[in-house]
């Protein structure tokens, strides 16, 4: 684990799973974005298009940050609803004044892009694939008065204990936790939404990653109320659509939460096959980065550019990881799905990959 500091970031922070997926990759089986298959389902749908006989009107956001706020148990005051996580990082890097922002990589790499386009230098703290990719606060620098980390992380799938990342809260500090995939672990254990005993605490939620709402872009930020309303007159007016906050306001009801819930469970026995799948291939030099809690799991492979793109030809796409700091080559990111499907990818993987020795 090593801190960096960098002039350049290097990598291409600004590329995302959906590349993979776009233009000739749009009839490729989808392993390379994380969002669940399957979904919206349809009672959200129908929630969704309800709200279109009220599209004359100015989105009124009170409802929905009520009802994300019930949620959390937590006041109004600590809530703030964003057009997806992403806005949410561009509102951070643009509204606090920061001296020195340091993100964690491996993960998400929009916050460092949205810290640079700010015009901030990040400073990284870089991950050890010998470690586990799991934190040592130690790493961080004592000076650091915004930290970034995810939890579970995207790439790696790692999920640090709840307590380990409070640990990195200082006086003075701003600590942004990305949750994006919180709902994804069963129970939610190790959350930090929610919690207001923890100083300068950031916690971010999406929603469209279990619920499918990628082209409808909603998600929220949890607070304090100072930081809530800096970032609030950072947002231009009406920064939510109607139908985004129809949405939000059914994916925190209850019966949308027991879904995710049981949807959780599911995807972790969905993970476990594939993982087990993977490991029948480590005489040919895969190894999986263990225990994974996302509904992701990153995978280190031999030629891993050129199985890509042999899994391209055979149908199937999954997502690089040289663009992610901390990462080179050698890596890719696959996408839990149902077992049939897993089944299927596996097997193209036993063809992409170099043949044993």
């Amino acid at each position: 684990m090593r801190t960096e500091a960098t002039g350049g970031s290097g990598h291409d922070l600004r590329h995302h799973g959906d590349a993979e997926v776009r233009d000739d990759g749009a009839a490729l089986v989808d392993l390379a974005v994380n969002v669940r298959a399957d979904t919206p389902p349809p009672w959200l749908r129908e929630e969704i298009a309800g709200s279109l006989s009220s599209l004359a009107a100015y989105p009124d956001g009170r409802a929905a940050r009520a009802a994300v706020a019930a949620r959390h148990g937590l006041p109004v005051e600590r809530v703030l609803l964003t057009a997806g996580a992403a806005e949410a990082f561009v509102l951070l890097a643009r509204a606090l004044e920061v001296r020195r922002p340091v993100v964690v990589h491996p993960q998400f790499t929009e916050p460092e892009a949205a810290l640079r386009d700010a015009g901030h230098a990040v400073d990284r703290v870089l991950l050890r694939e010998a470690d586990g990719f799991r934190l040592d606060p130690a790493a961080v620098p004592e000076d650091a008065d915004l930290v970034v980390i995810g939890n579970p992380t995207n790439p790696t799938s790692v999920l640090h204990p709840a307590e380990t990342i409070a640990g990195l809260a200082r006086a003075g500090r701003t600590l942004v936790v990305d949750e994006a995939f919180m709902d994804a672990v069963p129970g939610e254990r190790e959350a930090l939404a929610g919690r207001t005993d923890v100083p300068g605490l950031v916690v971010l939620r999406s929603l469209t990653k279990t619920w499918g709402l990628a082209g409808l872009r909603i998600g929220y930020v949890l607070a304090a109320p100072g930081v809530i309303a800096e970032l609030e007159r950072a947002q231009p007016l009406w920064p939510v659509s109607t139908p985004a906050l129809a949405a939000a306001r059914a994916c925190v009801a209850p019966r949308a939460l027991a879904e995710a819930g049981h949807a959780a469970h599911r995807i972790a026995g969905d993970r476990a096959h594939l993982v087990a799948g993977l490991a029948r291939f480590a005489s040919r030099g895969v190894r999986v980065v263990e225990p994974a809690e996302g509904p992701f799991v990153l995978v280190r492979m031999p030629d891993a550019a050129r199985v890509r793109r042999r899994l391209r030809d055979l149908g199937y796409a999954v997502r690089r990881g040289d663009t992610f700091p901390g990462l080179g080559e050698d890596w890719v990111r696959v996408a839990v799905r149902d077992r049939t499907t897993a089944n299927a990818f596996l097997q193209a993987l036993s063809t992409a990959l170099p043949s044993p020795a």
